[in-house]
């Protein structure tokens, strides 16, 4: 498959926002890159879960999704969002199609692991069968996935990041870019162009990344380690502009 494929992660934040999904499909649409759009949607699913009187659960940031939250989990990434992203892409020319890591058996995956607690159906990847992406480029059809994925006598409920990651060098992308609601690293206020590995290490020792910006760095470690060349975290804004921070594994 040719090198010129961009996976494109896109955070819940820009998701119930009509105004960036019109931004993000136009940006999609002019793209002369074959792209590949992999999707978040965790606010959606606390709030279903709040107005249902599910109480959220969490360890070390991530969800734990018993049986009564799969569901809820199902219909909201992959109906709700997911359809939505697709109208959104459909109505800029992009023949777009959704699907999930389930269709296909595209992610494989099998129960996460913790020390002191039972994630229940919280997954991660397994495995990634490329052909299903490599059938729709052939028809030029950009895929929309949804993270919930297959796995033995059930589904598994994955985060966005780490299936952006496995399917990434499965389809032999050249890059990758994490969109959420920041522009990108700064440091000292000044926004960073670039980083290689060993400062993005540097600055999360030393506490110049923190916070949330830490397991968005660490995503983007993981695609280098994967052997993507580059991997990108901005917003919407940084991503139609070629900004944001490029990680890249040293100077060039």
């Amino acid at each position: 498959m040719e090198r010129n494929i961009c996976v494109v992660k896109i955070s819940g934040h820009c998701l119930d926002d009509e105004l960036l999904l019109r931004q993000f499909a136009a940006t999609v649409a002019g793209s002369s890159e074959r792209v590949v759009i992999v999707h978040g949607g965790g606010k959606e699913i606390s709030r279903l879960q709040q107005q249902l009187n599910i109480e959220p659960r969490y360890v070390d940031g991530l969800r734990v999704t018993d049986a009564e939250s799969l569901a809820l989990v199902e219909m909201v990434l992959c109906g709700a969002v997911n359809k939505r992203l697709v109208r959104h892409l459909l109505a800029a020319g992009v023949d777009a199609q959704g699907l999930s890591g389930v269709d296909r058996g595209l992610v494989r995956a099998r129960q996460m692991r913790h020390d002191l607690v039972d994630m229940a159906y919280t997954g991660e990847v397994e495995s990634v069968r490329p052909q299903v992406i490599c059938d729709l480029f052939e028809l030029g059809v950009t895929p929309v996935i949804a993270p919930v994925s297959l796995g033995a006598g059930s589904n598994f409920n994955l985060n966005a990041d780490p299936v952006t990651s496995a399917i990434a060098p499965a389809i032999a992308a050249n890059k990758v870019v994490f969109i959420s609601n920041v522009a990108g690293v700064l440091v000292d206020g000044a926004l960073m162009p670039s980083i290689t590995r060993a400062q993005a290490q540097a600055f999360i020792e030393g506490g110049v990344i923190a916070g949330g910006m830490i397991p968005k760095a660490l995503a983007a470690l993981d695609v280098l380690s994967a052997g993507i060349p580059e991997a990108i975290i901005t917003d919407l804004d940084g991503w139609s502009n070629n900004g944001g921070t490029t990680f890249i594994e040293t100077e060039r």
